[in-house]
């Protein structure tokens, strides 16, 4: 059960129900052997005397020996399928589970379809295999061995004319292994490669048409699609080259077998029932061990994806304590952070505290967007501390912490459902009065009561059937419902006309009381009145104050201020 958990990432439910199912697949093998043994007894007894000694005798184990087999087989098919089937399912909930846990880094630097697919295709692979070749490939594997063993202590002659072959035979397929998994992971990757880029063509359908690159992607999906052909005919070879090479070798067994016994009848030492029995238990063997030929050809060839598997559940996960909290003032100390080998922040100190609000501003690409999602732990920093009321982020829970903080970001996301459900994310238990209140602080019911069922409207995937602004109005929407004592705010404004962001900062300055209140925004004349407002350059602090003292300390400020003043001026 060890081996099996470790080498198939298998739970420990699956890895019982597994080693179940390969007992039961043994016991069909015998199952069926049984019915070959008792018919070289039947023959026997007819050829010694020339009539049966107890036909009742042979008719009960007829009987005994066919409900065996037919035993055998549905306990293996309840053994099998019920428990892959239910392994198949923890598996997908585990892997959900570890996504969940991940922070968004890890989601940033992987393809999202790739998560997808070794969620249900790689699973679904796996599935097929769990329920054949594992199984029956134990199950051969432990009834050849025992043949294999006995007819040893029979006839050592016949038992190395049967076990030779098989040895080559089995040695074959295992050192065509590091091919095969060769093979198997190029087509793996180019398939991947694949779905990415059939996933872009979907998504930036606006784009390709607007700039005319309909015929050059289209070249690129026909050419990737052939190359995927050609790989996956080289798996093909790849696999069933050694396969058939096996099952060829194999089949000496049955030639050597021949020899053996026909030789041993020459020499008086084996009669002629014996050389039947033997050829029959040959084929029987033969049949067992084509099984397992095959079995591991797709072993092999599921070893990419289980890589893949094993790979994302040893991701290092966030983990934390449930944390209660006497205030919620956020300090940051000495903090770092870089996106791979590009580093973003560096020494970053300054402190926020409740029932102020804290404005980060600086140019693009300064680390301001960056630093909110490190106090959202959306990302983990590496170096430094963050301590939200004197606790460590990183001791906190995940959840623990993502139910204080309410964050809307600059980019939206929504869900491919009713108003009402998007702004119920907030806080699931909401009434319907108390989300349609919500709604109404971030001025979202003058257009959703123009929808064609008002909030039971189906709003599209990612929100599609609403315009930017609408979009944005509707996550403020879920920071009033949720009324979190954290708030982050990341450019809410950048999608709002003006009308919509006078109406909306109103709203806030009800809803930031008593708040830890974070605040980034390109509109220096929106933060001007802020408790404090820190400048971030290059990854940086460049100064921390208030609009009054930084317009006096801060050459990058003013300039930013300025900068502002003059956009909001500017006349096309």
């Amino acid at each position: 059960m060890k081996i099996l958990q470790k080498t198939f990432s298998l739970t420990d439910h699956g890895a019982r129900g597994m080693t179940i199912a390969s007992i039961a697949s043994f016991f069909v093998n015998i199952g069926y052997m049984a019915c070959m043994i008792l018919f070289f007894f039947f023959a026997q007894d007819i050829l010694d005397d020339g009539m049966l000694s107890s036909l009742s005798n042979y008719l009960i184990a007829i009987v005994a020996a066919v409900a065996f087999t037919y035993l055998a087989l549905d306990w293996e098919y309840r053994a099998t399928y019920n428990s892959t089937y239910m392994e198949a399912r923890d598996l997908r909930i585990s892997i959900a589970d570890t996504l969940k846990n991940l922070p968004l880094g890890y989601l940033a630097q992987h393809d999202l379809s790739d998560l997808a697919q070794t969620m249900m295709q790689d699973v679904l692979d796996l599935e097929h295999a769990f329920s054949h070749a594992i199984p029956q490939t134990f199950g051969a594997g432990a009834f050849l061995l025992l043949m294999i063993i006995g007819i040893f202590f029979q006839n050592a002659w016949v038992a190395l004319a049967i076990f030779v072959p098989f040895a080559l035979a089995v040695g074959v397929c295992l050192f065509s292994k590091s091919y095969q998994k060769y093979c198997a992971k190029r087509y793996f990757d180019a398939r991947r490669k694949n779905i990415a880029i059939l996933q872009e063509a979907i998504d930036m359908q606006q784009e390709i048409r607007s700039y005319n690159l309909v015929d050059s992607k289209r070249k690129q999906i026909h050419e990737a699609i052939d190359q995927a052909e050609k790989l996956q005919m080289k798996q093909e070879l790849g696999q069933g080259v050694p396969v058939l090479s096996a099952q060829s070798i194999a089949k000496l067994s049955l030639a050597l077998t021949v020899l053996a016994t026909a030789w041993l009848l020459i020499q008086g030492e084996m009669n002629a029932l014996f050389v039947i029995g033997y050829l029959i238990a040959v084929t029987r063997m033969l049949g067992a061990l084509e099984g397992i030929s095959m079995n591991i050809g797709e072993l092999f060839h599921i070893d990419v994806r289980l890589d893949r598997i094993k790979e994302l559940k040893a991701t290092r996960i966030q983990e934390g304590e449930p944390t209660t909290f006497e205030n919620y003032d956020i300090e940051v100390k000495n903090l770092s952070f870089a996106y791979g080998e590009r580093p973003v922040l560096e020494d970053v100190d300054f402190c926020a505290q409740q029932g102020h609000v804290t404005a980060l501003v600086g140019p693009s690409g300064s680390g301001k967007t960056t630093m909110i999602r490190l106090l959202s732990r959306l990302y983990d920093y590496d170096q430094g501390v963050i301590t939200l009321g004197g606790h460590p982020l990183k001791a906190i829970a995940p959840a623990c912490l993502y139910s204080q903080i309410s964050m809307v970001f600059q980019e939206v996301t929504l869900f491919n459902g009713t108003v009402m459900e998007n702004i119920r994310i907030g806080r699931q238990d909401a009434t319907d009065e108390e989300v349609i209140q919500a709604a109404r602080k971030a001025h979202c019911e003058e257009f959703i009561l123009k929808l064609p069922e008002g909030y039971q409207t189906m709003i599209g995937e990612n929100g599609s059937k609403l315009s930017g602004g609408e979009r944005q109005r509707l996550s403020i929407a879920r920071a009033f419902l949720k009324d979190a004592p954290i708030l982050l705010l990341d450019e809410i404004s950048a999608s709002l006309d003006v009308e919509n962001e006078m109406a909306i900062q109103k709203s806030l300055n009800e809803l930031i009381k008593n708040k830890t209140v974070i605040i980034i925004s390109h509109r220096m004349k929106s933060i001007e009145d802020v408790d404090q407002i820190v400048v971030f350059e290059e990854g940086r602090i460049n100064g921390v104050g208030t609009h009054q003292q930084l317009m006096e300390s801060s050459d990058l400020y003013r300039r930013l201020v300025e900068k502002s003043r003059l956009t909001e001026s500017y006349v096309y």
